[in-house]
């Protein structure tokens, strides 16, 4: 690397002004190796940001990457402007100044109050100002805001910086979060710059969480073997240092995201929605992990760190007693460190410390003096050279010592795992049963010196304990009996399999104990019979190739026959390689190579034959494939069949012969001949030409074959001339050019005369639908349930019909309008006429079912008052039917005319109907009936009319004379004043009839449909039974009253109460003497 590198130019110029030095001295400098490999580092590695010129104690030109220690004069710090690679190609943008050596952080004071200083100003003095709206009043609209955002930026960037500084991530802030609050009271009227805010708030949030993951994963990311990597030699302290410094930088970047900052844009994201809402969330569960890692490791790097630094101050004599005491601490983090339990780390580690004990070795010789001590004195030069290799061999038989340690605890988990799986282990067959009997013995007899060896009290990471050893021995030996008695079980079974793959499972499912040379040779017979078992699938694969050749038709159904052969004898092949790698399983443990060589000469027949066997299909599949693309090619599109139906030509065969091309397409060793290579290479065109064919047939023969006998007139000249169309298709054949365009042409025009015949034909089932609708849902007259009400039919009803008949009209022209008729058109005038007889066919229905309900179940509520009904059952009920009837027949009025040849509306021809005329007949007929039935009913209740005819008062006064009522034909009669017996025997005569009327039926049905209700005339006569037996109970109190007062008045006057009553005059002298009488009786 040059001077003219226009990277070093600033720092050669100011260097060599600084420390006074010649150009020569420069490039000397800059020619080293170890010296290109820092400058290297420092432009294009993210993680250097600073780098150090200065003198090294002889006064010689040294750079460094960190801040060299005891150096008590000045150097030359050089700062990069941010972590991106500074390139040839790129400006070089440095920070290079003068700092003292004895103060380490003077560069990084001088930078820090720098970057602190503009952050405080833009924090306290610019953005305060620019916020403030007085002071931006006479500037242009979104001045004051771009130039708050801009300031905001800088501020980001200058806390980036600094934090770069003190070697921490800073994670910015989005400039929308400053923004929002400037703006609320101006922009709440305006909801569509309110929304733009939001918009603009959500993407500077979202720009945010991506800049955060970008800049945390680039810091995860870092690895402390980076030095490593580039060429230099670390101590550990580094390492050390390294997960320092990682852990307080994690620790920083949690308090930022645990901020309200940090809150308030996870809320405004997750409120929004935002897929980076899960990115926030990420970034969060890295940090919390990163940060668990980071103090783990630190916390057990400590003891290693602290007991190296005890090491750099001894003396170097001292370092072979304490080679032992270091490996333990690596062996210590090993054990103790879940996270830097890992080879790739504590191989850095062990890298450092070979570089730390190097770094010892190097100063304690000297290099200088051991040159020195050839010619001068060579005898301590020696010593001290023999020394380093002493100390050296030391550090590293430790490391063997501990890892050799190691291994042995080693060996016995992964014994133990292995061992472990004999849980799960079961065997099949028909000795299946006992031989997993016998491995579970194994198991439990393994779990048991498990438990011995887990239970012996040693200290595992103790080296200086050695009373592990016996156990491990002893637990070996249990462990070769149990494999022993494994490879029994495994033999045996071997012996019972009849399937290669069942061996192969066996071998791989007992594998460990395999790994063993005496367990090999212990097993090494018994594999006899898997070279037997192999053999025997193999010749059965032959046998089955060869007898299966001749059935080529009999392999799938559902694929094509030579398609199926093919994957037939690729399963065939398949299964022959399977069990050669089921043999190979156990080639390890066969002696005779021989054995090999015959199975692999046996599959290598079968695969002979397979491929001999398919050569022979792929060529007649090749022949019949390219004499049925010949045939195909020359088929025309389409042509008619017998019953007048368009057809696809030879669909059928099409089809079989595009899924066989699809099956050849897959086949990578098979040519097709020119018919059907170039049926294959249109293959995808002639599908599509296919299926746009088989859909515009569907269409056309859909309408032809559905067409009405009042349609066919109104579509007979378009329908001819698609046909005519249609025969330029039957003239083409497969093989001609233009086929896609001229087919998409004519599908189109059939498409649109079948989307506008169906469209009519829609409207046809909707009229039907319509008028079905009348016959199954209509009711023209009001009900309740089965019965019918006062009132005929309902307006609802004849509102609906004026609806749909309107509808009728509307959906008649739309078809005129589809059809393209004239109005004149007999073609037409006949299909006005089909729907006007479907609309009258519906319209009799329904004035039939309706005339039909009246006939069998009509139902006039009529009320019975006195002996009269209410309405009359007379010309009153006669009317009401007629009127019912005639708003049945109104019904059909209120539709119009369909058919334009036939006059007058529908009712008048109904009404015309005989079956119609019959039914209201017979309405009438049975109202004559039910109104006579109706008259008896009501003679029968006259019997009653004498209570509510006759006057009451002469009653009782004809009762008090002569103790019962006179007939009409009684002339003078005796006076016999009534006694309590006559009053007893008229008091219970009237409630014989009270109960007796109280049991008459409320309602009741004269010939099942005219119904009577009494219960008014039932209530009306109770209540006049009720005053009778009122009349006579009344008299009889006023009697009992009058007995209280003569007893009285004989008390007082002492003289005869009779005889004064008796003498005295006036209208009550008659009454008076009765009760008298009465009472003497």
């Amino acid at each position: 690397m040059e001077s003219r590198d226009p990277r070093m130019e600033s720092l050669c110029s100011f260097t060599l002004r600084s420390f006074r030095l010649e150009p020569q001295t420069w490039r000397e400098f800059v020619s080293e190796e170890e010296k290109l490999l820092l400058f290297t580092s420092f432009f294009t590695c993210p993680d250097s940001l600073h780098l150090f010129i200065y003198r090294d104690a002889e006064a010689q030109l040294s750079v460094s990457l960190s801040f060299p220690a005891d150096i008590c004069s000045k150097l030359i710090c050089v700062s990069k402007a941010g972590r991106e690679a500074v390139t040839m190609e790129t400006k070089p943008n440095f920070i290079i100044q003068e700092v003292q050596g004895d103060d380490p952080l003077s560069f990084l004071s001088a930078i820090t109050e720098q970057v602190s200083f503009l952050s405080a100003i833009t924090e306290q003095v610019t953005c305060p100002l620019l916020s403030n709206p007085e002071n931006s009043q006479g500037w242009a609209a979104g001045v004051a805001e771009e130039a708050l955002r801009f300031m905001e930026r800088q501020k980001n960037e200058a806390q980036v910086m600094k934090a770069q500084v003190d070697g921490r991530t800073f994670l910015p802030q989005p400039d929308a979060l400053h923004d929002d609050h400037h703006q609320d009271n101006g922009i709440q009227e305006d909801s569509a710059e309110r929304k733009l805010l939001d918009v603009k708030l959500v993407h500077a949030c979202e720009s945010t969480a991506i800049e955060w993951a970008e800049l945390v994963s680039d810091f995860l990311q870092q690895d402390s073997s980076q030095p490593l990597l580039d060429g230099l030699k670390p101590p550990p302290s580094c390492e050390v240092e390294f997960w320092r410094n990682r852990l307080r930088n994690l620790q920083f970047i949690q308090q930022q995201l645990m901020s309200s900052r940090a809150q308030q844009v996870a809320s405004i994201l997750k409120t929004a929605d935002s897929v980076y809402s899960c990115t926030l969330t990420e970034i969060f569960t890295h940090v919390q992990q990163g940060l668990m890692e980071a103090e783990d490791v630190t916390h057990n790097l400590e003891p290693l760190q602290e007991k190296l630094a005890e090491v750099e101050q001894l003396e170097y004599q001292q370092l072979r007693d304490n080679m032992v005491a270091v490996m333990e601490e690596v062996r210590l983090v090993w054990i103790r460190s879940q996270f830097y339990r890992k080879p790739c780390r504590i191989v850095v580690l062990l890298q450092e410390i070979c570089n730390l004990f190097i770094h010892l070795s190097r100063e304690f010789l000297r290099g200088e003096e051991v040159m020195r001590g050839l010619v001068a004195d060579p005898g301590p030069v020696l010593d001290d050279v023999r020394l380093v290799i002493v100390t050296l061999q030391t550090l590293k038989e430790a490391y063997s010592q501990c890892r050799t340690q190691l291994d042995h605890h080693q060996e016995a988990h992964c014994v133990s795992l292995q061992l472990y799986q004999l849980h799960q282990t079961l065997l099949s067959g028909v000795s299946g049963r006992m031989w997993s009997d016998v491995v579970q013995d194994v198991y439990q007899d393994f779990l048991g010196h498990v438990a011995v060896l887990s239970d012996c009290s040693c200290d595992a990471t103790d080296p200086e304990d050695q009373s592990f050893q016996p156990h491990l021995d002893q637990f070996r030996a249990q462990v070769w009996d149990l494999e022993r008695r494994l490879v029994s079980v495994l033999s045996r079974a071997l012996q019972d399999c009849c399937a290669s793959s069942s061996a192969a499972k066996l071998l791989q499912m007992f594998g460990f104990i395999l790994e063993r040379p005496l367990n090999q040779e212990q097993l090494r017979p018994h594999l006899s019979r898997l070279l037997e078992v192999v053999l025997t699938e193999l010749d059965q694969t032959r046998l089955l190739v060869s007898s299966q050749r001749e059935k080529a038709d009999t392999f799938c159904r559902f694929t094509p026959s030579p398609a199926a052969v093919l994957c037939w004898t690729q399963q065939l092949q398949l299964r022959a390689q399977q069990a050669l790698k089921n043999y190979k399983a156990a080639q390890h443990l066969c002696v005779d190579s021989g054995e090999l060589q015959v199975v692999v000469q046996r599959f290598q027949q079968i695969v002979d034959l397979l491929q001999d066997f398919r050569d022979t299909v792929r060529s007649d599949w090749n022949v019949q494939l390219d004499s049925d693309s010949d045939f195909i090619l020359e088929q025309p599109l389409i042509q008619h069949d017998q019953q007048g139906m368009l057809g696809v030509s030879s669909s059928q065969k099409l089809e079989v012969l595009q899924r066989e091309l699809r099956y050849v397409s897959r086949e990578t060793h098979m040519t097709l001949r020119p018919q059907a290579a170039r049926l294959l290479t249109c293959r995808d065109d002639i599908t599509h030409t296919y299926l746009n064919l088989s859909h515009m047939v569907s269409s056309y023969n859909q309408v032809v074959s559905g067409v009405l006998q009042v349609e066919l007139p109104l579509i007979q000249d378009q329908l001819q001339d698609l046909d005519q169309s249609l025969l330029e298709l039957q003239r083409n054949t497969w093989s001609s050019e233009g086929l896609q365009q001229l087919v998409e042409q004519q599908r189109q025009k059939v498409l649109m005369f079948c989307t506008t015949v169906m469209k009519a034909r829609a409207n046809m089932d909707t009229i039907t639908d319509i008028i079905q609708g009348w016959v199954e849902e209509l009711h023209l007259l009001q009900r309740s349930g089965d019965s019918l009400l006062e009132g005929g039919a309902t307006e609802q009803s004849y509102s609906r019909l004026r609806e749909e008949g309107q509808e009728l009209l509307r959906l008649t022209q739309e078809n005129q309008s589809l059809y393209g008729a004239q109005d004149s058109s007999q073609a037409w005038i006949t299909y006005l006429d089909h729907i006007d007889d479907k609309v009258q066919d519906g319209l009799f229905q329904l004035l039939h079912r309706s005339l039909h309900f009246l006939c069998d179940s009509m139902n006039p509520q009529l009320q019975e008052t006195g002996s009269a009904f209410e309405p009359s059952v007379g010309g009153g009920l006669s009317d009401l039917m007629k009127s019912v009837i005639s708003d049945v027949y109104t019904a059909a009025s209120l539709l119009p005319r369909i058919s334009v040849s036939r006059h007058g509306n529908y009712q008048v021809s109904l009404q015309q109907s005989p079956d119609l005329s019959a039914l209201e007949k017979e309405v009438m007929r049975r109202l004559l009936e039910v109104s006579e039935e109706a008259e008896r009913l009501r003679a029968e209740l006259d019997r009653y009319s004498h209570l509510w005819q006759s006057d009451r008062q002469s009653v009782m006064q004809e009762f008090l004379t002569y103790s019962r009522q006179l007939g009409p034909e009684e002339g003078e009669v005796e006076e016999a004043p009534p006694t309590l017996k006559d009053f007893r025997r008229e008091i219970d005569s009237l409630r014989k009839l009270y109960t007796e009327v109280t049991h008459l039926d409320d309602v009741i049905a004269l010939h099942g449909w005219l119904q009577v209700d009494r219960q008014p005339f039932r209530d009306s006569l109770l209540s006049i039974i009720q005053d009778w037996s009122h009349m006579y109970t009344q008299h009889l109190l006023d009697l009992l009253k009058f007995t209280r007062l003569m007893f009285v008045s004989s008390r007082q006057n002492r003289s005869d109460p009779v005889s004064s009553l008796l003498d005295s005059s006036g209208p009550e002298q008659s009454k008076r003497g009765t009760m008298m009488r009465t009472l003497q009786k």
